[in-house]
């Protein structure tokens, strides 16, 4: 699976550069007056930020394009309690007790105490359940037990989840340590390969089973060297009954059902202003997969989906990526609708034209280069939606499918999210961060000057070639790495774009005016790495997830490599430490160097390896650095981590017909949730 199909901003970002290092290029179709004159960033909590963003070009598409974007936006939604439950069994049972008492509560609302529970909601409702997105270790009340009884007592009219019998009181017995023990459930994903990965995981993807079980399942229905291997386990929950292994498969009638139909019903609606016979045949496909469950299906609508190039409108909708599973093998729900930016997406066809170039270029062993490329399709898009995983917190760029043999026969889409990392821009303008953690003014002025074509450039090479190149061995799977695939795959992608941007190739395509463009790369791509994500972990504990694991990876890497030279060096200045890039061609073959052996780490799918790699570079944090970083970040009143409020959309009927669908820009992030559970809460509390 090219697990890194989604890129992720990691917030630590100024006006003038992303520290996942993209960054966004102006829309042609919206003046800077319109844009300023938008509210961006909507509210402020924990370590916490929701923003607004815009649908620009909306009012443009036709009816049948608009109609389209509403019916995949309501299919979006309605998958909305899947995620939660899939995090974590008892997910919905809480989320659903905390919005019962915040509508129904009569007590004094201008507390502290009740103003730390609608924080500990809204916490809550970002991480879709208990456990943080980032860290997935579980997040705690800032307010007691005590008072949380007295919420209960203090609602009349609640509908609380019940057991058959149940007392109030014992039902707070029961949800009480549900929140509030940190021991019990206390991390969603475990990945420390010397523990039991399962047993030791909270995610609800698994029960009663240890991961020897659960690999001796799979290994029983694999075939082996099979050319075009489905998804095992993709779409499925995998539990012991009467000492029997049981999958239950997430389909309509069958485990999420509820929600599937609801899904399935506006697919259907969907599919009556398909835009394209291949994507009326895609959406059908999408249709069966869902109906049956089968894998098989699910490859072939991600074969028609892949061959829709022609449609302005386009979505993700499925179990899709699996990030959540410590295995790497069971996807969470989520869904992302779309359409292309004309004018922006001319820099992303100019790459994917050259595709074929980068990987006959490419510094990796030439066994393992693809000999033809095929189907790689690039394109910058605004979103319109977002939906499962992807709400409120969103990838920044997309490259799908995950399927290897599918890739390799039909090419893969990647697309670069524009208008998302605007609003992330937007903002975080005039934060201080890049002023605070870059080493000079001359580091400040090249990030200035090119981090934004920067930022964008590197997401499109991650996306569009970094996950579409090199091929595996026969037998070798995504599943080969385990737990350190993710990391991998996303440093493999980090990896190829990083080498290729400072490639005269880019200059000769028009690409870039000069190398500048990756020296502000460079820089931007090593602080964060070495330095400024450190504000996202907490003290003491170590880096897990992928994407920061694999930044880190890059960084340390190279730091280490390139010490004899002094190519990069942490400095101290005035009793800071920050990063200095001292020979960026020497640096341009390090990451050329590392790049080779993560690909043959991948294509040969070398686990021990792997493991070395991960936990030597990628894991462990320097206590007095990580204490520097996080004092310098705080004084700075920042939140890490953002999320959006979606938009929302409705239909304009007239004499039974739609005659047009209009778009509006919620602000409030709890009216938004609070809404979304009266419309979208379609599963029971125990699926």
């Amino acid at each position: 699976m090219k697990f890194g199909s989604f890129l992720f901003l990691t917030l630590l970002s100024t006006s003038t550069v992303m520290s996942q290092n993209t960054k966004h290029m102006e829309p042609s179709n919206v003046t800077n007056k319109e844009k300023d004159n938008f509210q961006y960033l909507a509210d402020q909590f924990a370590d916490l930020k929701i923003m607004r963003y815009k649908v620009d070009g909306f009012e443009s598409l036709s009816l049948n394009q608009k109609a389209l974007v509403y019916y995949l936006a309501e299919a979006s939604l309605a998958g909305k309690d899947i995620v939660y439950d899939q995090n974590y069994k008892h997910n919905l049972l809480v989320v659903r007790s905390l919005e019962q008492i915040y509508k129904n509560y009569k007590g004094d609302r201008t507390t502290k105490e009740f103003s730390e529970f609608t924080v500990y909601l809204k916490r809550v409702w970002f991480s879709s359940g208990i456990h943080h997105h980032n860290s997935t270790e579980k997040f705690l009340p800032s307010f007691s037990k005590e008072y949380f009884s007295q919420l209960v007592k203090n609602s009349p009219n609640l509908k609380l989840p019940l057991i058959k019998g149940e007392s109030v009181d014992n039902f707070i017995a029961r949800i009480t340590p549900i929140m509030f023990d940190a021991n019990l459930d206390g991390k969603r994903i475990e990945l420390d390969a010397d523990k039991d990965l399962i047993t030791n995981s909270a995610v609800n993807f698994y029960e009663g089973l240890t991961q020897k079980e659960v690999e001796d399942f799979y290994a029983k229905q694999k075939i082996e060297n099979d050319p075009r291997p489905i998804s095992y386990g993709l779409n499925s929950k995998l539990i012991k009954e009467n000492g029997k292994v049981v999958e239950k498969t997430w389909k309509l009638n069958g485990m999420y059902g509820q929600s599937i139909e609801q899904i399935v019903y506006w697919l259907k609606k969907a599919n009556t202003v398909a835009e394209s016979e291949t994507q009326k045949q895609a959406i059908n496909k999408l249709i069966e997969y869902y109906t049956t469950g089968s894998l098989k299906a699910w490859d072939e609508f991600n074969v028609l989906w892949v061959k829709d190039t022609e449609s302005l409108v386009d979505f993700t909708n499925g179990f899709i990526e699996v990030y959540g599973d410590p295995m790497g093998m069971k996807a969470t729900y989520e869904a992302i609708v779309n359409f292309k930016d004309v004018e922006a997406t001319k820099r992303t066809i100019i790459i994917s034209d050259n595709a074929q170039w980068f990987e006959n270029n490419s510094p990796v062993n030439t066994s393992f280069k693809k000999k033809t490329v095929k189907g790689v399709s690039a394109k910058v898009i605004t979103v319109a939606m977002l939906g499962g995983d992807c709400y409120p917190t969103t990838p920044i760029g997309i490259n799908l499918p995950n399927a290897n043999w599918i890739r390799k026969e039909y090419g893969s889409k990647s697309v670069t999210i524009d208008n998302i990392v605007y609003s992330y821009d937007k903002a975080s303008e005039a934060s201080g961060m890049l002023e605070e953690f870059a080493y000079n003014e001359e580091e400040i002025k090249l990030v200035k000057e090119h981090g934004s074509l920067a930022g964008n450039l590197t997401t499109d090479m991650h996306e569009c070639l970094g996950h579409g190149s090199g091929q595996l061995n026969p037998g070798v799977t995504a599943e080969s790495l385990k737990n350190y695939h993710s990391t991998i795959e996303e440093s493999r992608a980090d990896l190829f774009a990083l080498y290729y941007l400072m490639d005269n190739k880019m200059i000769d395509l028009g690409l870039i005016p000069s190398l500048d463009v990756a020296k502000a790369e460079y820089c931007a791509y090593l602080r964060n790495g070495l330095l400024t994500q450190l504000t996202r972990i907490e003290l003491g504990k170590n880096i897990e997830q992928a994407h920061m694991r694999d930044r880190q990876l890059i960084s340390k890497w190279v730091l280490e490599k390139g010490a004899k030279n002094k190519v990069v060096e942490i400095v101290e200045k005035n009793g800071k430490h920050y990063v200095v890039v001292n020979d960026y061609a020497a640096l341009r073959v390090l990451f050329g160097q590392l790049l080779a052996e993560i690909q043959r780490i991948t294509s040969e799918g070398d686990y021990d390896a792997a493991k070395a790699m991960v936990e030597t570079y990628g894991v462990k944090v320097d206590p007095k650095i990580h204490k520097e970083i996080k004092e310098r970040y705080a004084k700075l009143n920042l939140a890490p981590y953002g999320g959006f409020i979606n938009p929302k959309y409705t239909l304009v009927e007239k004499d039974g017909k739609v005659i047009d669908v209009t778009v509006e820009y919620p602000e409030d992030f709890v009216k938004q949730n609070m809404e979304y559970s009266e419309k979208y809460s379609f599963l029971p509390v125990v699926n």
